[in-house]
C-alpha cells in the first residue's frame, strides 16, 4: 500500500520518465532473458520430452525457472510428480508477484487475467523501478510482450536444434537458464536475513542433491525461509529483554 500511494503521489506531481527510456530498458531485458529460451528448449528436448510438450511448457507456463526445474528433474530420472511439485513450489512466487503488481497497475479486470500469465521475474523488476504508473504498465507491457514471444521463439528454435547440438552438458546450455536466474535474484538479497535465507537454501539443496530423488531437494530447500526466519524472530524476541537487562544494569 505504501508504494501504491507513493506511485500515485510521484504521478501527481508530475515526475515521471520518457518512454523511449522506459522501452529501452524494458527491452534490454526481454531480449537478454528470452534468448536463454534457446537453451531451454535444447534442454528440454535432450531430457526427452516431444518438441509439443517442450513448447507448451513455454506457451502455458512461461516461468524459466519453473521449466528448468521440470527437465532438470526429468533428466536426472526424477519422478515425473516429483519434479512437476518442484515446478509448481518454484512458480508460487509469482503470486506473490501479483499481489504487488496489482496494486501498482490497477489495470482494468477484463485484462487481468490476460497480464497474469506475464507476472514472473523480469517483469516484476521492470515494473517496480518505475518512477509513475504509466511507466510502470508500459515497462510491464514491453518486457511481458517481448519476453514472451522471443522465450516462445527460441524454445522452438532450441527444441528443433538439439539433435544437431548434441550433449548440452558439453555445451553448458543446462546452466544458463539457472545462470540468468541467480543473477536477477542475487541482487534483490539485500538484508541479512535474504542472504541467511539463500544461502541456507543452497546448503539444503546441494547437501541433500546426492541423497534425495531428483526434485525432492528443492522442495526441502523450501525450509530455509521458515528457519530463517524463525531464528530471526528468536533473536529479535531476545533483544529487547537484553537491551532492558543492560540498561537496568547502567541506572
Amino acid at each position: 500500500m505504501a508504494q501504491h500511494i507513493a506511485l500515485t503521489n510521484q504521478t501527481s506531481d508530475g515526475a515521471d520518465k520518457p518512454d523511449a527510456a522506459v522501452v529501452r530498458d524494458a527491452l534490454g531485458v526481454g531480449v537478454a532473458v528470452g534468448l536463454s529460451g534457446f537453451a531451454f528448449g535444447v534442454t528440454s528436448a535432450g531430457s526427452g520430452l516431444g518438441l509439443l510438450q517442450t513448447c507448451a511448457l513455454s506457451l502455458l507456463v512461461f516461468t524459466g525457472a519453473s521449466q528448468f526445474a521440470l527437465v532438470g528433474a526429468l533428466a536426472a530420472g526424477g519422478n515425473p510428480f516429483t519434479a512437476a511439485a518442484g515446478a509448481l513450489f518454484l512458480g508460487v512466487r509469482n503470486a506473490f508477484y501479483g499481489l504487488r503488481l496489482s496494486q501498482l497497475l490497477a489495470l482494468p479486470r477484463a485484462v487481468r487475467p490476460f497480464a497474469a500469465q506475464w507476472v514472473i521475474d523480469e517483469t516484476t523488476a521492470v515494473t517496480l523501478a518505475q518512477p509513475t504508473r504509466r511507466a510502470a504498465r508500459l515497462g510491464f507491457t514491453v518486457t511481458g510482450l517481448s519476453l514472451y514471444v522471443l522465450w516462445n521463439l527460441t524454445t522452438l528454435l532450441g527444441a528443433l536444434g538439439a539433435r544437431a547440438i548434441g550433449d548440452t552438458r558439453a555445451w553448458g546450455l543446462d546452466a544458463a537458464g539457472p545462470a540468468v536466474f541467480l543473477a536477477l535474484l542475487a541482487p534483490m538479497l539485500k538484508t541479512a536475513t535474504e542472504r541467511a535465507v539463500a544461502g541456507l537454501a543452497v546448503l539444503l539443496g546441494l547437501g541433500l542433491l546426492p541423497v534425495l530423488p531428483a526434485g525432492v531437494p528443492v522442495l526441502v530447500a523450501a525450509l530455509a525461509a521458515p528457519l530463517a526466519l524463525f531464528a530471526e524472530g528468536r533473536r529479535g524476541g531476545r533483544s529487547p529483554r537484553e537491551d532492558l537487562d543492560g540498561s537496568e544494569g547502567n541506572r
